[in-house]
């Protein structure tokens, strides 16, 4: 059995912080030398590609020909920020009509992935904000699922949903998958809606796993994204650094 954790950070809403949060929890997992990074962007938004530097309309091979195509995983040549990327473009767009009559369609991640194992400690899968194939193929693909969550109340009213999709795919394409936990995103303690939202998640979630101190809501995650950088080396002395770090320290201890 590989000891390489892949992790998928997933939640089929939207706008809730889950690009920025795999390429900073990416980042603080990759400051300890003895982890081997690796983030793959499986969204046709091509958010994490853009924030980790790529112009993703440029790129001739991305995680599209993986999937598709059935081709050696397209890792970029050089590390970004202590990182490997498998980089992804609008192409991936199309795979979701492409890998409806595919066979094994829900392996296809899952066996792209297996030649590298043994090169990576963690693997980040940053999905999509849908319950499509994509996510399906991440979430088969994974060892554990993390789910950010913003701290109002209509994200919160998915989770019934999210957390379905994930019992299902226990009984079936993927036994071993565990929840890494929640992560509060976007939380803002002045306002009482979100102070409502944020003891509901705690109280209704934290049974079924950790729910981790909130992140709190900044331009500066937006700042830092824009100019290609983890919020850490765009501003160390960040409040919200010091949260993603205690989160990367706890996806260590995963088992």
């Amino acid at each position: 059995m590989s000891k390489t954790r892949i992790i998928a950070l997933f939640n089929q809403s939207g706008g809730v912080g889950k690009t920025s949060l795999t390429m900073n929890l990416g980042y603080q997992l990759a400051q300890k030398k003895k982890n081997r990074v690796l983030l793959i962007d499986v969204d046709p938004q091509a958010s994490l590609t853009t924030f980790m530097g790529l112009e993703p309309e440029t790129l001739s091979k991305t995680v599209y020909e993986a999937v598709v195509g059935e081709e050696p995983l397209p890792i970029h040549p050089e590390l970004i920020h202590g990182m490997g990327l498998v980089p992804a473009n609008i192409n991936l767009s199309a795979a979701e009509l492409e890998l409806v009559a595919a066979l094994m369609r829900e392996m296809r991640l899952k066996n792209a992935i297996a030649s590298v194992l043994d090169q990576y400690d963690y693997i980040l899968i940053d999905c999509p904000p849908s319950l499509g194939i994509l996510s399906v193929i991440s979430l088969v693909a994974a060892t554990h699922v993390l789910v950010p969550i913003q701290c109002q109340f209509k994200s919160f009213q998915g989770t019934d949903l999210l957390l379905r999709t994930v019992a299902t795919l226990r009984k079936g394409a993927n036994k071993t998958l565990a929840i890494a936990g929640f992560i509060p995103t976007m939380y803002d303690a002045r306002t009482a809606q979100e102070s409502r939202t944020m003891k509901a998640i705690t109280e209704q979630l934290s049974p079924v796993a950790t729910v981790f101190e909130p992140i709190p809501k900044s331009i500066a995650f937006a700042d830092a994204s824009e100019a290609r950088l983890p919020l850490a080396l765009y501003n160390p002395k960040h409040p919200a650094v010091a949260v993603i770090k205690k989160i990367a320290l706890n996806l260590e201890k995963l088992q």
